[in-house]
């Protein structure tokens, strides 16, 4: 399995693209091992070197190193996320610790970080253009962050608490995938999926024989709290036991119960930070971040969680109404009587729109289409290369000038083998100095349809489609020289601001006219229901607000956790449920987003621990893009150009906030984002 390793040279495909079909398990941890000895080998050189430090034989040496290992991770952790086994899962487990290590071996190697710390002193003198000196100001601070100053019995434990939380981390999104699998709610009989559209039971029927089943129907759960047949269920109990599933998730004993990892990595985190010189985890992750203080996010988030809670509160008042003297609202009510009320109010019906999102017709006709005409590429299916699984599709995007640009893999389809959610990461990043373009991945949890039916979309799962394409977008129109500041590799409370700004076009009148009809008669949306959408925008905002916020403030609350009060907290439901009640969202109709024991966002990785508030940091951003975008008119090629070349090609080359500055004018305004969730009054 060695001499023939896919990862040990660069791969012969168009854009550098994994040669997938000659990947197999036994190829990933002999390139893990090679790749990491490798890129040892080159910094050991790098640190060792006579000659005082330049900027090229550190900082430019340093983004050179470790290309195989780049290449297997690449390809492995997408692949361990996308279409998992045992056998990778094993490998993962082993390789994950390995990889903590070796980052902190770079990171906490004193005759390197002198280095960068020599060339740090000098650096006015230097003269360095724009994005080599914004590399020298990240390498410096980013191996500060991870503890270069330490002492070396501090170092010790500093690895230590990484190789551990690495393992953790890993173990809890394991449980997690798995658990959410497990949870799926089976029904024997048609008639309890009363309510939901027949290609939604012809899915629930495929979900059960791909579990083994030989009858029945299985409603299988996404990774948030919110499932979407809950919305269309008659049947009550049907129902309360979908809500009652997800919400249990991971914390009621068993082989899938996580509560135990959450307390174990919190305790980590927070005795990590301490070492580093923070109060908090929070403190932490957020000082490096465009927030910069825990205060600052706080600061927002106090604006908006009275306001949000006090519309979910009115919200629910009318669903009790519609719902009469028969039973107390609650959380499994919420979804199907809302539609009620929507349906009443609105002449909208869920599953009456169904049949007008067809999902080829989204992506090509919708997705494809917006950005085409937002920034003159095109897209072309090339069924001849290969993808990971036989439900990704390989296109190729090609330039405004009509020149190749990069490749975009869409896997679409829920699996019992993909983790929930949905997400973006970049195969292939771009770079000047490798030369290479950008190759990356778009996966989503939709249920397939029967053979030979169609796949018809919910609305949420249109807006994820335009979401999603958004970080894909940041990645291909990527223009930068160093593979670090590739795409999306900016401050985690920047880098869904793209993404949200690209589901702006799912409604956008032209946008939708393109796609938006039936699959069956190729009627258009009619525009009274096209009016209706736009005008419902704001419905339902209070109680998406809130347990949008009610999952932020519970991320903030486990990570503002010091260590003394971490190793406190002994049972996490309790310290859930106050956690809540303190930050005023204890709202007992509309549970968190997330709930801690399936909180996979947080503590399946460091990304957005700490940072769930990223999504509506960023919406204040995209908010005020937006206004913009439609006071100039909307799909213009001059406003792609600009918000293109102006914004998205910098990617993390530069302070993001300064990078948005320049783009906009001025600071972002949070007026935009309060107007668009109803928060304040509208004139």
């Amino acid at each position: 399995m060695t001499t023939d390793n896919p990862f040990f040279a660069a791969s012969d495909l168009p854009y550098q693209l994994p040669p997938f079909d000659r990947i197999e398990t036994g190829h990933y941890l002999p390139a893990f091992e090679r790749g990491m000895a490798e890129q040892r080998a080159e910094v050991e050189a790098i640190a060792s070197l006579p000659e005082p430090p330049t900027f090229d034989n550190t900082l430019v040496a340093l983004e050179r190193s470790g290309r195989v290992l780049q290449r297997v991770s690449a390809a492995f952790f997408n692949v361990t996320s996308s279409d998992t086994s045992p056998e990778l899962q094993e490998i993962e487990s082993r390789v994950v610790p390995l990889l903590s290590a070796h980052g902190d071996a770079i990171m906490l190697d004193r005759r390197l970080f002198e280095r960068i710390e020599q060339l740090y002193a000098q650096r006015d003198a230097l003269a360095l253009d724009a994005e080599p000196a914004w590399l020298l100001e990240r390498y410096h601070t980013e191996f500060v962050r991870a503890g270069a100053r330490l002492s070396e019995q501090e170092h010790v434990r500093l690895r230590e608490l990484n190789a551990e939380l690495a393992a953790l981390a890993t173990e809890f999104g394991n449980k997690v995938r798995d658990g959410m699998k497990a949870a799926a709610v089976v029904v024997e009989d048609a008639a309890d999926l009363a309510g939901l559209s027949a290609d939604a039971i012809a899915a629930a029927e495929v979900a059960a024989r791909d579990r083994g089943l030989t009858g029945g129907y299985a409603l299988n759960l996404i990774l948030p709290t919110a499932q979407p047949a809950l919305a269309s269920l008659h049947n009550r109990e049907v129902r309360e036991r979908l809500h009652t599933a997800s919400v249990g998730r991971g914390s009621a004993g068993g082989d899938h119960d996580t509560t135990g990892l959450v307390l174990r990595i919190v305790r980590l985190r927070a005795e990590r930070a301490r070492l580093l010189g923070f109060e908090h985890h929070a403190a932490y992750n957020i000082a490096d971040n465009t927030a910069r203080s825990v205060d600052a996010v706080q600061e927002m988030l106090a604006k908006l969680a009275p306001a949000a809670v006090a519309n979910a509160r009115i919200e629910a008042e009318d669903l009790q109404e519609a719902i009469g003297d028969e039973f107390t609202l609650q959380p499994w009510d919420w979804a199907y009587y809302t539609e009620q009320i929507r349906r009443d109010r609105y002449a909208i019906d869920e599953a009456e729109l169904r049949p007008y999102f067809e999902l080829e017709r989204v992506l090509r006709d919708g997705v494809f289409h917006a950005a085409g005409r937002l920034y003159g590429i095109r897209f072309q299916e090339r069924p001849d290369l290969p993808a990971y699984h036989g439900d990704a599709r390989v296109f190729e995007v090609f330039d405004r000038d009509g020149g190749p640009l990069g490749l975009f893999i869409g896997d679409f389809f829920t699996r019992p083998s993909k983790r929930g959610g949905a997400w973006a990461n970049a195969l292939v990043p771009q770079s000047r100095l490798f030369g290479t373009a950008p190759v990356v991945v778009n996966n989503l949890n939709i249920n397939r349809a029967p053979e030979g039916e169609p796949t018809l979309l919910t609305l949420d799962e249109v807006r994820t489609l335009f979401h999603e394409f958004g970080h894909a977008l940041h990645t291909l129109f990527s223009q930068v020289h160093f593979p670090k500041f590739a795409g999306t590799r900016v401050p985690r409370d920047f880098v869904e601001y793209p993404s949200q700004v690209n589901e702006v076009w799912m409604l956008w009148p032209e946008v939708l006219a393109n796609y938006a009809t039936h699959h069956r008669t190729g009627e258009p949306l009619p525009q009274p229901v096209v009016e209706r959408l736009q005008a419902a925008e704001q419905f339902n905002k209070g109680f998406a607000t809130t347990e949008y916020l009610a999952a932020t403030l519970l991320d903030l609350a486990w990570h503002t956790l010091t260590v003394e009060k971490a190793e406190a907290v002994t049972d996490v439901l309790a310290f859930e449920a106050a956690a809540l009640e303190r930050a005023g969202v204890a709202v007992p109709f509309v549970p968190p987003r997330y709930r801690t024991a399936y909180f996979a966002h947080i503590f399946s990785g460091a990304a957005y621990s700490a940072g769930y508030y990223s999504y509506i940091w960023s919406e204040v951003l995209d908010a005020d893009t937006v206004d913009w975008l439609t006071e100039q008119g909307g799909l213009r090629r001059e406003l792609g150009d600009a918000f293109r070349d102006g914004l998205l090609a910098k990617g993390g080359s530069a302070d993001s906030m300064e990078v948005y500055r320049a783009f906009r004018g001025r600071d972002p305004l949070i007026e935009p984002l309060l107007k668009r969730r109803g928060l304040i009054s509208v004139p």
